[in-house]
């Protein structure tokens, strides 16, 4: 079996050990399927592989070609990439003949090669074309959106995927300015906003609410995520975990609020003459939720905002 490559040293992945522990891959289970939702550059599937028996199996999911790029230098029979999205990992595994899986991991965070490509269009930190998009041989970049986007809907995508109390200003901002020139780069975005946003938080960027709910928005992230949650819920087989990583409020409350939904039952009258092995049972068991430690925060700023919430599938008869 040949070795997988050395990880993209320009990315850290965030709680590592802690999300793929989470999956719980010894004895038996080292011979499951799994899924990585979230490539990236590797670091959780490369882990997952080294704790893989030789008949396990492992399938990742991506939409960034250069993530796929990296993908396709594992020479190890046991992975297979699949350049889409995981929402759509219920097709994607019927495909290979794959009906259950022993364990998925998402790692819904943006990786850092793909922060700090100004090329990428993702930062204001340095200048670039303002693309934005995960995949970029499909969809519409974000200056394109921009371009021709209605002023109360941009309004609302900054505001709810943003969670920016300017958002009105912001949105006529940026209107005002399109009407003079096209917004083609990231610091011309920034700069837009900056102007707009007359108080800011404390060692954050004006502009990072904006650019977070733009990307989200031209990504369908939480689209992807409301299906993906779904899809994998779907595949588990009994015992199987589910480990996802979050990084901000609004898919972490998704997340959380899924996996409480499989977690709690509602229970009929006590005064009911119910037996007990007919009372509803729960379809998941909340494991655990855990955050970077001070020493990963202190080594990677980007793990700061991170939550890992873990979950697993019981067995039902009904």
């Amino acid at each position: 079996m040949n070795q997988s490559p050395v990880p993209d040293l320009q990315h850290r992945t965030v709680l590592l050990d802690e999300a793929v522990d989470a999956l719980a891959l010894e004895g038996a289970r080292a011979a499951g399927t799994y899924v990585d939702g979230t490539f990236g550059r590797g670091g959780h599937s490369r882990l997952i592989l080294s704790k893989l028996a030789p008949q396990g199996r492992l399938i990742a999911f991506d939409k960034d070609p250069q993530a796929i790029a990296t993908a396709e230098q594992i020479g190890d029979p046991r992975f297979a990439i699949v350049h889409d999205s995981f929402a759509t990992m219920r097709e994607a595994l019927a495909a290979r003949g794959i009906a259950q899986v022993d364990g998925i991991l998402l790692d819904l965070g943006i990786s850092s090669p793909q922060v700090d490509d100004a090329s990428r269009g993702f930062s204001f930190r340095n200048d670039g074309p303002l693309d934005m998009r995960m995949d970029t041989t499909r969809g519409i970049s974000a200056a394109e959106w921009l371009a021709t986007v209605p002023e109360l809907q941009l309004e609302k995508v900054i505001r709810d995927y943003g969670e920016e109390r300017f958002a009105f200003q912001i949105a006529k901002a940026i209107a005002a300015r399109r009407s003079i020139e096209p917004i083609s780069s990231t610091r011309q975005l920034a700069a837009i906003v900056a102007n707009a946003v007359k108080t800011r938080e404390k060692g954050k960027d004006p502009a990072t609410r904006t650019f977070q709910a733009i990307r989200i928005f031209i990504n369908k992230e939480l689209e992807d995520l409301e299906a993906g949650l779904s899809a994998a819920y779907e595949l588990l087989a009994p015992g199987a975990r589910m480990s996802i990583i979050s990084f901000h409020s609004l898919e972490d409350r998704m997340v959380k609020q899924f996996l409480a939904s499989k977690a709690k039952v509602e229970q009929p009258d006590r005064r009911l003459p119910i037996r007990a092995v007919d009372l509803p049972q729960p379809l998941m068991k909340l494991i655990s939720k855990t955050k970077p430690s001070d020493f990963e925060v202190e080594a990677n700023a980007r793990a700061r905002s991170a939550v890992l919430r873990v979950a697993e599938r019981l067995e039902t008869t009904r």
